[in-house]
C-alpha cells in the first residue's frame, strides 16, 4: 500500500492534516536556517564588541554598527548607536530592543502551536467518521460471517488518520520545544551581554569619560568643552 492510496483511505480529515503539516513544515525549515546562521556568529559578534568597548566606544560602536544583520549586532546597536546616552536610557534601550527582537525570534510559533493542538482533534475526528461509516453497513443477520472481515477493514484504515494527527502533533511539538530551548538561550545571551555591557558604560560614565560622544556641537556640547564655555553674544540697544 502506498502512501497516496493510504492518504485515500484516511478519509477527509487527511486533507486538513496535510495542510497543517505543511504549514509546519515550512516553519520548521524556515526556522532551523534562521537558528543555524545565528548560533554560528552570535557569541562571536557578542564577544568582539564587549572587547573593543572595554578599550575604545566608538570602536565598539562600529563593530555593532557592521553586524546589524545578526540579531545580537542590532541588540548591542541599539544603544551603542545613541549619541552620549544616559546610563538609564542605555539601559532602556537595550531592555527594549532584548524585547522585539526575541518576539522576532518567536515567529512561527503559533503555527507550530496550532498543530500540536489541532492535529490529534482531526485524526480523531477522521476516525470516528470512518467507524461510523464502517459501523452503519453491519446488519444483525452479518454477524459472525465473512462480512464482518470488510467492517474490521474499514475499522482499521479509520484508525490512518489518527495515527497521522499524531505523527504530525508529535514532530511539531518536538520542534516547538527545541526552538523554545534555543530562544531561552538567547535570553539568557542577551541579558548577559546586555549587563556586561551596561556595567562598562556605567563605569565609563562615573569616571567622567562620557563614551559614545564623538560629535558635540550646539546644544550637544558637553560641560567642559569649548564649545560649552562659550556663551551667545547679547547685544543690548541703545536709545537714540
Amino acid at each position: 500500500m502506498n502512501i497516496a492510496d493510504t492518504f485515500a483511505k484516511g478519509g477527509i480529515a487527511m486533507y486538513p492534516l496535510l495542510l497543517l503539516s505543511f504549514l509546519s513544515l515550512s516553519v520548521i525549515i524556515e526556522r532551523v536556517w534562521f537558528w543555524w546562521k545565528m548560533l554560528t556568529r552570535e557569541r562571536e559578534i557578542s564577544g568582539r564588541v564587549l572587547e573593543a568597548a572595554r578599550r575604545d566606544w566608538d570602536a565598539a560602536a562600529d563593530v555593532a554598527s557592521r553586524a546589524t544583520d545578526q540579531p545580537i549586532g542590532r541588540f548591542l546597536n541599539s544603544a551603542l548607536g545613541m549619541q552620549t546616552p544616559d546610563p538609564e536610557v542605555f539601559k532602556l534601550a537595550l531592555e527594549a530592543s532584548a524585547d522585539e527582537e526575541l518576539a522576532a525570534m518567536r515567529r512561527g510559533d503559533k503555527i507550530l502551536e496550532a498543530t500540536i493542538a489541532i492535529a490529534p482533534l482531526l485524526g480523531l475526528l477522521g476516525t470516528v467518521l470512518g467507524l461510523i461509516s464502517s459501523l452503519s453497513t453491519i446488519r444483525l443477520g452479518d454477524i459472525g460471517t465473512s462480512a464482518t472481515g470488510e467492517v474490521t477493514l474499514g475499522i482499521s484504515e479509520a484508525l490512518i488518520s489518527t495515527a497521522t494527527g499524531l505523527i504530525v502533533a508529535i514532530i511539531a511539538l518536538a520542534f516547538y520545544r527545541v526552538f523554545q530551548g534555543l530562544l531561552s538561550g538567547q535570553a539568557k545571551l542577551f541579558q548577559q551581554a546586555g549587563n556586561e555591557l551596561e556595567l562598562l558604560y556605567r563605569r565609563d560614565w562615573a569616571m567622567g569619560k562620557r563614551p559614545l560622544s564623538t560629535h558635540t556641537s550646539g546644544f550637544n556640547a558637553l560641560p567642559g568643552s569649548s564649545d560649552a564655555n562659550v556663551s551667545p553674544e547679547i547685544t543690548e540697544a541703545t536709545p537714540e
